[in-house]
């Protein structure tokens, strides 16, 4: 038996940008409300370029690149995935849903459902809205909203980080989506 050793960058066999922004994308779209970190805006780029996100949308205070600190984490992702910046999220979530998304945000409410539980049907369009790191998905996001989606968490702390909630988040869209 061979010894386990990492794989080249060779033998991932890696697709380049350009066959990336030809490959077919998932239906899923991400807003970012007013994330300050660039770090988070970079690692979200990352992850949606692994999981084939359509687009990348930035609102409010969310930095947009090129930046230094967003390219920190992304690793050119901001090259392969689509994306724009929005002002204000309202007008941007009202004309995602004239388009036939599902806005999902990511926050504990009342009405909010256990990740674990939510399956995504294949024939639908979803939204995911992630938001600012202390203060969560505005209020006026949260109302607009036809879904509120939690991660289950059983420590002191009563969230995680963006960027880590992000990668959790689309990792289950893409397992359901892609089976």
């Amino acid at each position: 038996m061979e010894a386990n050793r990492k794989l080249s960058m060779e033998e991932l066999g890696r697709i380049s940008v350009q066959e990336y922004q030809q490959k077919i994308k998932s239906s899923l779209v991400v807003v970012l409300d007013n994330v300050r970190s660039l770090h988070n805006v970079g690692s979200v780029f990352r992850t949606g370029d692994a999981f084939t996100v359509a687009h990348v949308y930035l609102t409010g205070i969310t930095g947009t690149p090129p930046h230094r600190e967003i390219h920190k984490s992304a690793l050119g992702a901001t090259e392969s995935v689509p994306w724009s910046y929005h002002e204000h999220t309202q007008i941007l979530i009202s004309q995602l849903k004239e388009q036939g998304y599902e806005i999902v945000i990511v926050e504990q409410t009342t009405n909010s459902q256990s990740l674990e539980v939510f399956e995504p049907k294949a024939e639908k369009k979803y939204c995911l809205v992630f938001g600012n790191e202390v203060e969560g998905v505005s209020d006026e996001v949260v109302e607009m909203a036809n879904i509120s989606l939690e991660i289950p968490q059983s420590g002191t702390k009563h969230s995680l980080n963006v960027s880590v909630c992000a990668g959790i988040v689309l990792w289950h869209f893409y397992k359901q989506l892609s089976l």
